[in-house]
């Protein structure tokens, strides 16, 4: 017994530190993504890029090339981390050797990987900005209007991480689960919750598309960024009409739980009856 509670203490230990781990890179990422690109283009105190040298000089210069070239590497070295943990024979390699704490490690490495990325991200400065609202008022107004939508954006996508069983998404209700012996939690899920966690993973692929993209000013290095998450969220997502089918069930079900007993409607993949 004393083995079996140091060995859960040991486990909760860990994955705790993995979530605050898990937590400072969050809010590090939210300031990578919006902080720079709102805030600075309304002090001026950062430049983001400049508009004085054409686009047939810049492209040929190598200190632009070189930091495209190290943000490509930055951003390679995280999609490969993140898709290659999540590869099917690595999972259950690692199930072999780290057991509950499976989906911990894969939690901690992907906010390592964006550790990585954000501090050693290579701004493009010596460029042209692909758009640039600078004219009053709108460069007031505007920055403004962006920081207001990326707020409402962040809020939205960590009340869809919560509402999507967020212990479990981080790790901790699978150490919860081991040490009281319940098994796997995703075997206490219905067939269609589990296959939908199978193919959606990142409910947040509209408002993270909306902050990468709705901004006061896009640089080169921005470009580069918002187009490789925007491609790679798209190929991540694999929704088909069974999970579509079963989203639109569980909508009815909330809603009828909000409102009070309602007559039993249809629902088919072109929408609920609610």
């Amino acid at each position: 017994m004393a083995s079996l509670t140091v060995r859960g203490g040991a486990l909760c230990a860990a994955s705790l530190l993995n979530i605050a781990f898990v937590f400072v890179s969050s809010a590090d990422f939210v300031q990578f993504l919006s902080f720079r690109a709102i805030y600075h283009n309304i002090t001026g105190e950062t430049r983001l890029c400049d508009d004085s040298v054409p686009w047939s000089e810049a492209l040929q210069d190598r200190s632009v090339l070189s930091s495209l070239v190290v943000d490509l590497g930055l951003l390679a070295l995280f999609t490969a981390q993140h898709s290659l943990l999540a590869w099917s024979p690595v999972k259950r390699a690692l199930q072999a050797v780290l057991g509950v704490l499976t989906r911990t490690a894969y939690c901690f490495t992907t906010a390592l990987a964006l550790q990585v990325l954000m501090r050693h991200w290579q701004p493009v400065t010596g460029a042209p900005c692909l758009w640039s609202v600078r004219h009053a008022p709108w460069s007031i107004w505007f920055p403004l209007l962006c920081f207001v939508l990326h707020f409402l954006c962040w809020a939205i996508i960590f009340s869809i991480i919560l509402i999507f069983d967020y212990p479990e998404l981080l790790g901790i209700k699978q150490v919860y689960y081991d040490c009281f012996g319940l098994g796997d939690p995703l075997s206490h899920k219905s067939p269609g919750a589990r296959r939908l966690l199978a193919h959606l993973r990142h409910p947040v692929c509209l408002e993270l598309g909306v902050v990468l993209w709705f901004l006061p000013a896009l640089s080169l290095d921005r470009l580069l960024l918002a187009g490789t998450l925007s491609a790679y969220l798209a190929l991540a997502h694999s929704l088909d009409k069974q999970d579509l089918e079963y989203l639109c069930v569980q909508l009815r079900s909330k809603v009828r739980l909000l409102n009070g007993p309602r007559h039993p409607d249809r629902c088919d993949i072109n929408g609920c009856a609610l």
